[in-house]
């Protein structure tokens, strides 16, 4: 895998034709990436920022609301291990996508809920998961999924930015930091 060579200009680079990938974003990028570490399958992951309108945001830009950015995951998996569906299902279940601009105490547009693919298809099979669990949450009783959906290339200036090196694997560096998940309690239907 070379991290360095970006072929197709969405900023994520280029890696072996076996793995996939796909941004997440569902609140504090910290804790959305911890949880895809002890995902078998899962190749690797970075923090950044996508979806916005300025390109090589920082932090701070980002925080101040004013990018459109969302705090975003990169998930790099094997879908001989985990396709798609099963990438998506742990996202759905790991927060709360009914929550726009938010997630629990994280207030702000930084914090929506969205799924950037590298492919129109995986968006149509995003869009479609969507849907699955959207009709768990209305039967639960809560509010619509809010969740952007967009192939990367059409979310704003269509590029993943990788946040700052402190940010990155920041759990592992620092075991007690920050989590924040407002969780539905609600599980993706089993196929």
């Amino acid at each position: 895998m070379t991290w360095s060579d970006d072929p197709a200009g969405n900023g994520v680079g280029s890696f072996d034709d076996s793995l996939s990938a796909v941004v997440l974003a569902g609140g504090c990028f910290w804790g959305v990436e911890e949880i895809f570490w002890q995902v078998p399958g899962v190749y690797t992951t970075a923090v950044g920022y996508a979806g916005g309108h300025t390109p090589n945001p920082s932090y701070e830009e980002v925080c101040t609301a004013r990018t459109g950015h969302t705090e975003s995951v990169l998930v790099v998996f094997d879908p001989a291990v985990i396709d798609l569906e099963g990438i998506l299902t742990i996202f759905w279940e790991s927060h709360d996508p009914t929550q726009e601009m938010r997630q629990g105490n994280d207030i702000g547009t930084q914090y929506r809920s969205a799924i950037y693919t590298l492919t129109a298809g995986d968006a149509d099979r995003a869009r479609a998961t969507a849907e699955t669990f959207g009709t768990v949450v209305a039967d639960a009783g809560l509010g619509p999924i809010t969740t952007e959906i967009a192939p990367l290339a059409d979310a704003g200036v269509g590029r993943f930015y990788y946040a700052e090196d402190y940010h990155q694997q920041y759990l592992a560096k620092n075991p007690n930091g920050y989590r924040c998940h407002a969780a539905t309690g609600l599980h993706y239907p089993a196929a």
